[in-house]
């Protein structure tokens, strides 16, 4: 078993991990910016090493200071977490050189992976449906144009390395793709250093569904049914639920076994999440694979009742998956609310509910302040219920009860959501927001 881990990270996934950690007897190591001298993690983890300035590039996403503070520390493991460096290969392989386990998939995997031409390519050789697409990289508009007739319009341009919603454009036409080309080639350049596309066929009012994996080293795998990541904001998830309401046990076994068969197409091993875009016919298309643990993790979960940070240690330890596909089943409803700030700021007073079937994954305390150098996300509200309507209405609850004072957040903005009549029925997919935002918005301000 693994006996110290460095966590590469920051904020409540770096606590999460610490704690998970803590409950299996193993040593932490946290690592910080400057910026982030006196955050959570520092104080919780048995030890802690600046590792530079407050820009992410300088600090967490510096590969050589991680792996100086890893060696120097003793630690034996690397987790990730997710963003920062958590699906970049280049990192996991340094890791592999200098005999650190990578507490996560291989370089080699990543690289595939993280491809997603080469992925969809992947995928269709283990003939899992795939959204209609470009089957090569894209690298200039031209050649956007000749895949488009192939493929049909609507299209969607998205960067070949990127994530998080960033490079991706749709065109309705001919006339509008060669200006959404060049912009989101353009973002993604800016973003992730790389201006490779690719293309797909562009499906309208689709559901996101996500399978959970587990994938072990000796060629088990499993997955830990689906979550709804369908209600996002600029393609950034605000709201995940599991299970989810348009999904029958029957379509949930046909969905899990094409997850399941991507994993071992792709030879995986770990936590890692299968994408899926679902149409309202029952039709369903691979989307991606994040080879990392999810943000929204918890609510898989509390309906499972595994813990999948200790299932990665596990795992990455060597271990054999404990448990086969009819072990797992799906118990109750469980929803998460990404609560977000608005502006930066220093939290003056705050106050975070708990009680029955109430979970808060946070690093923030009265007092901490939020910088501009990273990502938004403050905390992560959880409930779990015997159905999705009784979640709902323990969501609204606690978010009722909510207190953050000395900056702006999202909590009632969540709030209008959680009592929108249409996602209380369960009628809404990706662009929910979209067609509200105008009603959401004007709701918050009363």
């Amino acid at each position: 078993m693994i006996k110290k881990v460095l966590i590469a990270n920051r904020g409540e996934i770096a606590v999460r991990i610490i704690r998970a950690c803590r409950e299996m007897g193993i040593e932490t190591v946290a690592v910080y910016s400057e910026a982030d001298k006196e955050a959570l993690h520092t104080q919780l983890a048995d030890e802690a090493y600046c590792i530079g300035g407050a820009p992410s590039a300088d600090s967490y996403l510096n590969m050589e200071q991680i792996i100086s503070a890893t060696i120097v520390s003793g630690a034996d493991a690397i987790h990730p977490g997710f963003g920062f460096l958590s699906e970049n290969h280049k990192f996991a392989e340094l890791c592999e050189k200098c005999n650190i386990i990578f507490i996560g998939p291989s370089a080699e995997v990543i690289r595939k992976l993280g491809d997603k031409s080469q992925a969809r390519n992947t995928m269709i050789e283990a003939k899992v449906p795939v959204i209609p697409g470009s089957n090569e990289p894209i690298f200039e508009a031209e050649e956007a144009l000749k895949a488009a007739e192939k493929i049909g319009y609507p299209v969607i341009v998205k960067a070949a390395l990127g994530g998080g919603g960033k490079g991706m454009r749709v065109a309705a036409t001919e006339d509008e793709l060669e200006n959404a080309f060049q912009t989101a080639q353009k973002e993604a350049k800016a973003a992730f250093g790389d201006g490779t596309m690719y293309m797909e066929h562009f499906i309208q009012h689709p559901k996101h569904i996500e399978f959970q994996i587990l994938a072990d080293k000796y060629g088990n795998v499993v997955h830990l049914g689906e979550r709804d990541c369908s209600i996002q904001k600029n393609h950034q998830k605000l709201i995940e639920e599991s299970p989810c309401v348009a999904i029958s046990e029957e379509l949930r076994e046909k969905m899990g076994e094409a997850a399941v068969k991507a994993a071992k197409a792709a030879q995986y091993e770990n936590a890692g999440t299968i994408e899926f875009l679902l149409e309202e016919t029952g039709e369903f298309y691979f989307m991606e694979m994040n080879t990392r643990i999810q943000v929204e993790h918890p609510v898989t979960e509390w309906v499972t009742g595994i813990d999948l940070i200790k299932e990665q240690i596990r795992i990455a330890s060597g271990n054999e998956l404990a448990y086969k596909q009819e072990d797992i089943h799906l118990t109750g409803h469980s929803i998460e609310c990404r609560i977000n700030a608005k502006t930066p700021g220093t939290i003056t007073d705050m106050y975070l509910p708990g009680g029955k079937g109430v979970r808060i994954d946070s690093a923030i305390y009265s007092g901490y302040t939020v910088t501009p150098y990273y990502d938004s996300m403050l905390a992560k509200l959880i409930v779990f219920a015997k159905n999705r309507e009784e979640a709902i209405m323990k969501m609204r609850s606690t978010l009722g009860e909510v207190i953050i004072e000395g900056i702006e957040t999202n909590v009632d903005y969540q709030y209008e959501i959680l009592n929108d009549a249409d996602y209380f029925a369960g009628n809404y997919n990706i662009e929910f927001i979209a067609e509200k935002e105008e009603e959401l918005l004007r709701h918050e301000a009363i």
